[in-house]
């Protein structure tokens, strides 16, 4: 799926104009509470860390039925270290879509400042749907949870005969399984669902750091609810396309590999690597093409895994999930050298299936539910092809059909247009080589928002910027923003290292 990956819905755009002006009437100024904190918060389940609180907070199913059913979210925090410093609240915004935020406050209390630890309440949550927030669950088969299923990858020989067939069983399944809550699903209503939060914490304005599809939630949030937003840090960004969203996330990945595979190759050929896959780094792009055309035809038993070999696209989706992070190289360079008959395979690994149902289910959600996607299965070949041909580590992957394809319910309203309407409160931050939300991207959302933001782009490959990656010049930008509210003067670029 997208990070995680439409046409109009039938409103009118007076309605749709009439809609933002009324959710999004600005709040009274200044980072004071508006009123008394009014959740109950208890300890935290599982491994959380000590200082971490849990708590739900109610929201309606459906915000045109306010007073209809209702659906519990999860939210967490870890309380300013210094009270007499602290400003308000920074709410985490995951990723995915479908990706769960509630122990979010527990790995980043670890890796953030203490000048930032110092001034704000660390908020996460789960959205509506995902992990402990009124979970959905499509009920897929073993099969359809492999994500060389789940991301379209297209036949050895180019086929997507197979991808269509998977795209209409996924969405006949999640739409007859997943219920009235997989149907609400939307990032419209996660914007609805933060503010929510905002008030149910008793706080007049909202700091906020989003990462991946969370720049596109916090984006859309700070649209919607300008005059409730305080500092928005936005890391590793959506392009906002409001014709394509979800689908043009997905066609994304395949600039995003050929942008970021070199970094990879560098390191693949970088004299004393135990993992090294040849002398230089030109020759490692070909090497790679070769053994994943070689799989195609001759796949290699992996008991265990899903699908139970190794096959190219398998190759391929685990090059993909290796370009998000340096750490993640040797593990692409073994399952290489594995394929090549040098190493033997792996022991598989794979996330719990029922985890992998939420994360599917809500992804699809949100995907699905944002903006209608094509479905002509010609045109569809034709782009796939087209594709293939243009970028070959990706082999047509990120213009293919999905579940949204033949999703049976039409958007319930239009997606977001991101503007420049509201404070100029925001700071993105972005990777020059990132696999999943590439710098061009980034760029188109950056313009979007125009002088309401400012962004700082760091010449790194990877996904996440912010005390992700090391880039002390990044970082100090970030957290100046954070503890100060100062932005660059302009757009800024931070070197290597």
């Amino acid at each position: 799926m997208p990070n995680i990956n439409r046409t109009l819905a039938a409103a009118t755009a007076a309605a749709a104009l009439a809609v933002t002006a009324l959710v999004a009437q600005p709040a009274a100024a200044g980072p004071e509470t508006a009123g008394r904190d009014r959740l109950a918060w208890t300890s935290c389940q599982g491994g959380a860390d000590p200082r971490q609180q849990c708590a739900t907070v109610s929201v309606p199913l459906d915000y045109a039925h306010p007073e209809g059913e209702r659906i519990t979210l999860a939210v967490s925090r870890i309380a300013s270290a210094k009270p007499g410093l602290r400003r308000g609240v920074l709410l985490t915004v995951p990723g995915g879509p479908g990706g769960s935020g509630v122990d979010v406050p527990s790995s980043a209390v670890k890796r953030l400042p203490q000048s930032v630890l110092d001034r704000y309440d660390l908020v996460g949550f789960d959205p509506r749907g995902v992990g402990r927030s009124t979970p959905v669950n499509c009920g897929l088969e073993h099969d359809d949870l492999a994500m060389v299923k789940l991301r379209p990858w297209p036949a050895a020989d180019g086929s997507v005969d197979g991808n269509l067939a998977t795209a209409r069983r996924v969405a006949e399944t999640c739409a007859r399984n997943g219920g009235p809550v997989l149907r609400s699903i939307s990032t419209r209503n996660e914007a609805r669902d933060i503010d929510r939060i905002r008030e149910a914490l008793g706080e007049r304005r909202l700091s906020a750091w989003g990462t991946s599809y969370g720049t596109y939630a916090g984006a859309v949030y700070a649209t919607l609810f300008p005059g409730r937003t305080d500092r928005i840090v936005l890391d590793s960004n959506d392009d906002p396309d409001p014709a394509r969203v979800g689908r043009g996330w997905l066609a994304a990945f395949g600039q995003g590999a050929e942008d970021r595979f070199p970094d990879f190759a560098r390191w693949a050929s970088a004299p004393g690597n135990p993992d090294r896959l040849a002398d230089t780094p030109v020759e490692v792009r070909p090497l790679f093409l070769d053994l994943a055309a070689r799989l195609d035809a001759a796949p290699l038993p992996w008991p265990g895994a899903n699908p139970a070999e190794l096959n190219g696209n398998v190759l391929r989706e685990t090059m993909l999930e290796s370009l998000y992070a340096d750490a993640r190289f040797p593990g692409l360079a073994r399952l290489v050298l594995a394929g090549l008959g040098r190493r033997p395979l792996p022991a598989p690994v794979a996330p719990p299936e029922q985890v992998l149902q939420n994360t599917i289910a809500v992804s699809v959600g949100t995907l699905c539910n944002d903006v209608s996607w094509p479905a002509d299965p010609a045109a569809l070949a034709e782009d796939v092809a087209a594709e293939r041909a243009a970028r070959p580590l990706t082999a047509g992957m990120p213009v293919n059909a999905m579940p949204c394809a033949f999703w049976p319910f039409a958007p319930a309203e239009p997606p977001v247009r991101v503007t420049d309407r509201g404070p100029a409160n925001v700071l993105l931050a972005q990777n020059l080589r990132d696999p999943a939300t590439p710098y061009r991207g980034a760029l188109r959302l950056r313009a979007a928002l125009g002088e309401r933001a400012r962004m700082v782009t760091v010449d790194s490959g990877g996904h996440d910027v912010y005390v992700a990656n090391g880039n002390a010049c990044g970082d100090a930008v970030v957290t100046d923003f954070l503890v100060t509210g100062r932005r660059p003067a302009g757009d800024t670029s931070c070197p290597a290292g």
